[in-house]
C-alpha cells in the first residue's frame, strides 16, 4: 500500500495535516497517530447527511432531493422513492437523515428539509418507513413544521438528534432574519429554536409563552447537534462575521441571538448589545473568524480511546475536520485539532460509524469518506 507525503503545519495548540491526492487512500498524521481515510461513496452531488443501517447499509441525502440507499461502501446507490416535495432556494432543499435506535422494529427513516409553505418556506420534520427493499419510503408524512411565513433561501439549521428518552431534538435556523429581526427571540416563532417533540411528532416540550415544542431560543443557524457521552444535547451554529458557537441548550434558556454575538455584522457594525447580557446564555466555545462549522459528533472512543468524549465537527469554509477536548475547552481559545487533506473539502457532515471509524461528507468532492487508524495488516 502507497501513502502520499504529508507536512505538518502548527495552528496554536492545533496540528493541521494536508496531503496529496496521488492515490487512492490518504494517510494523515493526528494528535491520537496516523490515521487512514478512505472514500467510501462517491458521485454525490452536495451531500448534506448520513446515517447508518443496521445492516451494514447507509443512507446519505442531496439537497436537491434525493435520498441514496448504498449497501455497502462503494456500492452503487439506490435512489429512494417516496419524499416530500422540497423548497430548493438557496441553502434550502433535503437535508438531515436520522435513523432511531428501533429501526430493526419501526423502520422509520427521519428527515429534515425546507417545506414549501405560504409566503415562502420553513424548516420541517418528517418520517417515513423504509420499505423491506430498501427503494422507498411510505407513508412519509411532516411531524412537525415551522410556522408559515419565511422567505429567502438561508439559515434552515435542520439537524435532527435522537435523545436518550427517544424522543427528538431538532434545530431550526433564524431563516436570514439577522441582526435586525428578531424572530429566533420571538417565543411564538420557529426560528432560531432547538425543537424537541415526541416520536409522532407531539411537543416534548411545552414552556409557558413559548411556542409548544420550542427548547431553547436565541439561535442563528445551528448546522450540528449530537448528545455527549453523558447524553447532554451540543449544537453548533454559525455566526456572522466572527462567532460561530459550540452550545449546550438547556430547556427554556435563551443563547443570545440577534441580542449578542462574538461575531459583528456583515456591515461591520457590533451586534445587538455585544458579547454578553444579563439572562442570556455564553457559549462553550466560539470561533473568530468563522469556519463556518456544520456537522457534530461526539466520539465514543471504541476504536480511538484517545479520543473518547471528543467533540468532532466540519468546517465549511475553511476545509477541515475539525476535534476539541471537552476537558480543556476554551471559550477564547483554540485548543483544537484540524485535520487537513484533500478530502476535507467543505465538511458538511460527521459521525461515528458501527465500527467506530468517523466518517465525514465532503461537499467540494462529491464524497464520503472513513477515517480509522492503520490496522497490523498496513
Amino acid at each position: 500500500m502507497r501513502y502520499n507525503s504529508l507536512v505538518a503545519i502548527g495552528l496554536g495548540s492545533a496540528m493541521v495535516v494536508h496531503a496529496d491526492a496521488a492515490s487512492a487512500e490518504t494517510l494523515v498524521e493526528t494528535m491520537a497517530g496516523p490515521m487512514e481515510i478512505a472514500v467510501v461513496a462517491e458521485g454525490l452531488n452536495e451531500p448534506w447527511a448520513i446515517a447508518f443501517l443496521p445492516d451494514g447499509g447507509f443512507l446519505v441525502t442531496e439537497r436537491d432531493g434525493r435520498l441514496k440507499h448504498f449497501a455497502a461502501p462503494l456500492t452503487d446507490p439506490v435512489l429512494i422513492e417516496g419524499l416530500p416535495a422540497v423548497e430548493l432556494d438557496g441553502q434550502g432543499g433535503l437535508l438531515d437523515v436520522m435513523i432511531p435506535v428501533d429501526f430493526a422494529t419501526s423502520r422509520e427513516v427521519w428527515l429534515t428539509y425546507a417545506k414549501p409553505q405560504e409566503g415562502g418556506s420553513g424548516t420541517a420534520i418528517g418520517k417515513g418507513v423504509l420499505a423491506a427493499d430498501g427503494t422507498r419510503l411510505e407513508g412519509f408524512a411532516t411531524v412537525y413544521e415551522m410556522p408559515p411565513g419565511s422567505q429567502g433561501g438561508r439559515h434552515f439549521g435542520a439537524r435532527l438528534v435522537e435523545a436518550s428518552d427517544g424522543t427528538i431534538f431538532a434545530t431550526f435556523g433564524d431563516r436570514g432574519t439577522g441582526p435586525e429581526g428578531m424572530a429566533a427571540q420571538d417565543p411564538r416563532r420557529g426560528e432560531g429554536k432547538v425543537i424537541h417533540i415526541d416520536r409522532q411528532g407531539a411537543p416534548a416540550t411545552q414552556l409557558p409563552g413559548m411556542l409548544p415544542g420550542v427548547y431553547s431560543l436565541g439561535h442563528r443557524n445551528p448546522q450540528g447537534a449530537a448528545l455527549d457521552l453523558t447524553g447532554r444535547l451540543l449544537t453548533v451554529e454559525h455566526g456572522a462575521q466572527g462567532g460561530d458557537e459550540l452550545n449546550a441548550p438547556v430547556g427554556g434558556k435563551n443563547y443570545g441571538w440577534p441580542i449578542i454575538s462574538y461575531g459583528i455584522n456583515y456591515d461591520g457594525n457590533v451586534i445587538g448589545v455585544g458579547i454578553s447580557s444579563p439572562g442570556l446564555e455564553q457559549p462553550l466555545h466560539y470561533w473568530d473568524p468563522s469556519i463556518a462549522p456544520s456537522g457534530l459528533m461526539v466520539y465514543s472512543g471504541s476504536l480511538i480511546p484517545a479520543w473518547r468524549g471528543d467533540i468532532f465537527f466540519g468546517s465549511l469554509n475553511s476545509d477541515y475536520l475539525g476535534r476539541l477536548n471537552p476537558d480543556t475547552l476554551s471559550a477564547t481559545g483554540y485548543d483544537e485539532e484540524r485535520i487537513v487533506s484533500d478530502e476535507t473539502g467543505r465538511v458538511r457532515d460527521v459521525v461515528e460509524a458501527p465500527d467506530g471509524s468517523i466518517w465525514f461528507l465532503s461537499v467540494n468532492n462529491g464524497a464520503a469518506y472513513r477515517m480509522a487508524p492503520l490496522t497490523a495488516s498496513d
